[in-house]
């Protein structure tokens, strides 16, 4: 049928018990399409997964948790990926394309607070409460939001890091993504969930995405079936925005996406690190488009770094545009300084 049966299709993934759920709930559903073909998962350790003593942001290796999965991708060890979509790159390696963003979960940022802290918001908090996070978008906010508050750096897989914040008295609070902690079935441990007016979340936050080879069509179209076409626009609005930014994980860029009634909504900010300087602009589209046949030459059509065959092309077009023009809006205004101080200063 689609050329691939008969062989086993390996799937790349960290090794964090997050990644493992994560790529799980994406073989499932893979089985459930294609119950003849037989699926097998290949697990690796990532150089973002390997340093836990250095921030994130300090490292400055843009494919941090993504090189040891690519090389294997590269070398045919693997036939497919599936990472978290803000940890892959705005512009993918060579060879390589985003072959479906699978349905988002909820993208905010939410609190977990230490026991002794339960039922409290961030707000009531003692002054110089000290919240963890390893996110310099997280704190750019949150710091100006909650002056009152001290943010200091927490590194490790969820599990690591819930234990870092129950077993010891350093943390009143730390801030992670909602999806992970659902993924995880931890839903119970969300104190506060911190809505647009709070914190802009992470570009592509909550969102799964399946890398593969460009060339094997055969995956690709496998794969394409996972899409979900919402998701699929959003995303591609934000990682434009952000591409055109040249932000990465070394300075705080973020956004707020809604896609309602054809029209799409996106919000886009930079910060300065302490939060006091920031600009911020909502733009909307219309993006309901029929799907025509693309057949021929264009049927490959990346926009940044994603393959989506079954997304209307005009309607990803117009995604690709609104964050090209948000963030080109912001730059016209001094972002390209914000930025540049941020990121001096992040690298001091």
């Amino acid at each position: 049928e689609n050329g691939v049966d008969g062989r086993a299709i390996r799937v790349g993934t960290r090794r964090s018990q997050l990644a493992r759920i994560q790529t799980d709930s994406v073989v499932t559903t893979l089985r459930e399409l294609y119950p003849d073909l037989h699926f097998e998962i290949v697990a690796m350790s990532t150089t973002g997964d390997k340093i836990l003593d250095t921030a994130l942001s300090k490292i400055g290796e843009k494919s941090l948790f993504t090189k040891e999965l690519e090389n294997a991708l590269e070398r045919n060890e693997v036939d497919l990926v599936v990472h978290s979509l803000k940890d892959l790159p705005t512009s993918l390696p060579p060879g390589f394309t985003i072959g479906a963003v699978c349905k988002r979960e909820n993208p905010l940022d939410a609190v977990v607070f230490h026991p002794k802290n339960c039922g409290k918001t961030l707000s009531v908090l003692p002054e110089k409460s000290v919240i963890g996070t390893s996110s310099l978008r997280r704190a750019a906010q949150l710091k100006k939001k909650f002056p009152h508050l001290e943010f200091r750096d927490i590194r490790g897989n969820l599990n690591t890091r819930l234990k870092k914040l129950d077993e010891k008295e350093d943390f009143s609070a730390i801030i992670l993504a909602a999806a992970g902690l659902k993924r995880m079935g931890w839903e119970n441990r969300i104190g506060q969930l911190l809505g647009p007016e709070d914190c802009l979340y992470a570009v592509g936050q909550g969102a799964l995405a399946v890398e593969v080879r460009a060339k094997d069509q055969e995956i690709l179209n496998m794969v394409s079936a996972l899409h979900d076409a919402d998701t699929v626009l959003c995303c591609i609005a934000e990682r434009a925005f952000m591409k055109r930014l040249e932000g990465g994980c070394s300075v705080p860029v973020a956004v707020n996406s809604l896609l309602k009634d054809g029209q799409l909504y996106l919000t886009g900010a930079v910060y300065s690190l302490d939060g006091s300087d920031s600009l911020k602009e909502t733009m909307q589209t219309g993006v309901s488009y029929p799907h025509q046949n693309e057949d021929g030459p264009n049927d490959d059509v990346q926009h940044v770094g994603i393959t989506a065959k079954n997304v209307p092309g005009q309607a990803q077009e117009a995604a690709e545009n609104l964050g090209v023009e948000l963030a080109s809006l912001l730059l016209s205004k001094g972002a390209k300084h914000i930025l540049s101080v941020a990121r001096q200063l992040n690298d001091a």
